[in-house]
């Protein structure tokens, strides 16, 4: 039986105590070329082959921390009748398929459970539904397995994403549900749909927004977090009365490779980022602004020169290590491609990211980190304990098709407090 969870993050670098994951199911492979734009892939992806390279990245993260699985989450709260019911009237009521209601509600809670997440084949009881080409009545998550976009946890409490495309809301409502009803965690939800005046152009995803401290915020906006989004954050922090900073980057709206902000900027370490640089560093090509906050108000806004900059005035000298390598743009815009600037931090230098970014992975190695397979932890042949700072590489040839790295399929609710 797992330790009841007190949800505490103030730092993408503090020593990870607890994190969600989405295996990837069938949910994967439930989909076609036809309809592979409406799962919002660039191709459809081989579940084998995703299989045994998601298994590099999640057995690390057994040895390392505990780690919870939704299927098993949401499996434990649909134990709740009243709880399940109104999951599944949620559902139903946003994608427009109450016909199914009474279908679902009478599954067993294991056959539920997965068929929330991989999908309800259509059962041609009616003329109408026998003449449609959908397969499915209640559609597969192609995208769940990216499980950081549905929620974020801010300090001790989760911030539920409102996603940009109505195909992943379900997402946020299996999370929402989870973490407002699992005894396992302790902790209050902010969801946008629970507020007043919601404009139709509020979106936040959990890819777009960086815990960098406990009083620092980073966000993203551009294809994925509206700037409606970053104000409803504002809103929710001024609520607390706290002094805090919030950093905004906008983000290019193509090619489809900068989606989310963790895409192009992740924290390695207290001294260390890892950037894209043409979209963090390029002079005059997209905003940084700095909002401050104090006492539940916004102090100022004002544009600032990047990121970097602004930390640098906050206390936080960072040294970039640059996606791709220092020399060849052509290089540099391939790895960020495939998620090279996209790590996860299992501490303080201790990071977890796709070995396929060949440049990448040398420049890590040249900024002090020791390159390390997964292959080889899991079998013994290292000892973590004996690194200070490390990057795990895991094969990521078909993953990164998906269109996300280690971060974005990693939700940390638990991690060490840093001492910055």
């Amino acid at each position: 039986m797992q330790k009841e969870c007190k949800v505490n993050v103030n730092s993408e670098i503090g020593g990870l105590g607890g994190v969600i994951l989405h295996t990837p199911g069938r949910e994967v492979e439930n989909m076609t070329p036809g309809n592979v734009e409406r799962a919002l892939y660039s191709d459809i992806l081989n579940l084998s082959v995703v299989s045994k390279e998601y298994s590099q990245m999640r057995d690390v993260l057994n040895k390392v921390t505990t780690v919870y699985q939704i299927r098993d989450l949401l499996r434990d709260v649909l134990l709740n009748e009243k709880v399940k019911e109104t999951l599944v009237g949620k559902i139903c009521e946003n994608e427009e398929v109450n016909d199914i209601r009474d279908e679902l509600l009478g599954m067993e809670n294991d056959v539920l459970a997965v068929s929330l997440i991989e999908g309800t084949k259509k059962i041609p009881d009616s003329f109408t539904k026998f003449l449609s080409k959908a397969r499915y009545s209640l559609k597969p998550l192609h995208n769940f397995f990216f499980v950081r976009d549905a929620s974020v946890s801010v300090d001790n409490s989760i911030l539920i994403g409102r996603m940009k495309n109505k195909v992943r809301g379900r997402e946020s409502l299996i999370m929402e549900t989870i973490f407002d009803f699992h005894p396992l965690f302790t902790t209050r939800t902010m969801n946008p749909l629970n507020g007043q005046g919601l404009s139709d152009s509020l979106s936040i995803e959990g890819g777009d927004v960086l815990v960098i401290k406990e009083d620092i915020l980073l966000i993203g906006i551009g294809s994925r977090t509206s700037p409606e989004g970053v104000d409803y954050i504002i809103e929710k922090m001024n609520e607390q009365k706290k002094k805090m900073e919030i950093i905004v980057q906008e983000l290019p709206l193509e090619p489809e490779s900068f989606i989310h902000l963790d895409m192009v900027f992740t924290m390695l370490d207290k001294d260390k980022c890892m950037i894209y640089e043409p979209a963090v560093l390029s002079p005059n090509k997209y905003q940084t602004v700095r909002i401050s906050l104090d006492n539940g108000k916004v102090v100022s806004i004002r544009e600032e020169k990047n990121i970097l900059e602004i930390l640098k005035k906050l206390g936080l000298d960072l040294e970039p290590v640059f996606c791709g390598g220092r020399t060849d743009s052509w290089i540099q815009e391939r790895e960020q491609w495939h998620s090279g600037a996209n790590f996860f931090a299992l501490g303080e230098g201790k990071l977890i990211g796709y070995g396929r970014n060949n440049y990448t992975i040398e420049e890590m190695n040249s900024s002090g980190f020791e390159i390390i397979k997964s292959t080889d932890v899991l079998k013994g042949k290292v000892d973590l304990n004996e690194y200070d700072k490390y990057v795990i590489t895991v094969n990521g040839g078909e993953l990164s098709r998906g269109g996300g790295g280690c971060r974005c399929m990693t939700m940390p609710v638990k991690r060490a407090p840093v001492s910055w």
